[in-house]
């Protein structure tokens, strides 16, 4: 026959184990859920800045979610479409123009150093332009959204229909260094396919397919 102290000694200890784990087992993730993932970038790129305040359009510097299955990653040649000419924050050139104007001089030319990295990965002088003793280097962005190698995604069939960037993102323009919005589970994928097919995208029907095979094949 049991003690009944050892009884309730295995009660007590069951309790506080459990009490133990409950908030752990409320955040925890099944493998390969990166939610909330915001890796530092080696430039600090503010989405906040150039989608919200300045309105750039996404498709802009993605331009490849339109027409093909990834949405890439700008060139560095098309970050220079602007960065040829503005070399640094508004503030940072202001401020270089008032003190020159107390000093009676002509402003000294303000780069910063984060858009100073462009330069350098495209090679450029001062003048930037062209420095053949330099040698190109790419970007190293750090990649954020990863989907499962099993798992097919088309982004330009997503825009087609309608699908606005926030919908998987979150809300880019707000963010200065880019997270994981959602957790880009199955379930996920699978209810808003179920919601569209309900509700319709951007007004009109859709009919997003909930087949195995149209994402895993």
């Amino acid at each position: 026959m049991k003690s009944p102290v050892l009884t309730i000694v295995l009660l007590v200890g069951l309790s506080g184990s459990l009490l133990t784990l409950l908030p752990k087992l409320s955040t925890a993730r099944i493998p390969g859920n990166q939610q909330d993932y915001k890796p530092v970038q080696p430039i600090a790129f503010s989405h906040r800045l150039h989608a919200g305040e300045m309105q750039v359009s996404c498709l802009y510097c993605h331009s490849g979610a339109e027409t093909s299955r990834h949405a890439g990653i700008p060139a560095a040649s098309t970050c220079m479409n602007c960065h040829k000419f503005v070399t640094a924050p508004l503030g940072a050139l202001r401020a270089e123009d008032e003190l020159a104007k107390r000093e009676n001089r002509r402003p000294q030319p303000i780069v910063s150093p984060e858009i100073q990295k462009i330069y350098d990965a495209m090679a450029l002088n001062e003048r930037r332009e062209r420095d053949p003793q330099k040698t190109p280097q790419p970007i190293a962005w750090t990649r954020i959204h990863r989907l499962p190698d099993f798992v097919y995604f088309n982004h330009s069939a997503h825009v087609s229909a309608g699908v606005a960037c926030r919908q998987c993102h979150g809300a880019v323009e707000t963010m200065d260094r880019v997270r994981q919005e959602s957790d880009l589970s199955m379930g996920w994928c699978v209810n808003c396919h179920r919601m569209a097919n309900a509700t319709g995208m951007a007004g009109k029907p859709v009919q997003a397919s909930i087949d195995c095979s149209t994402c895993h094949y």
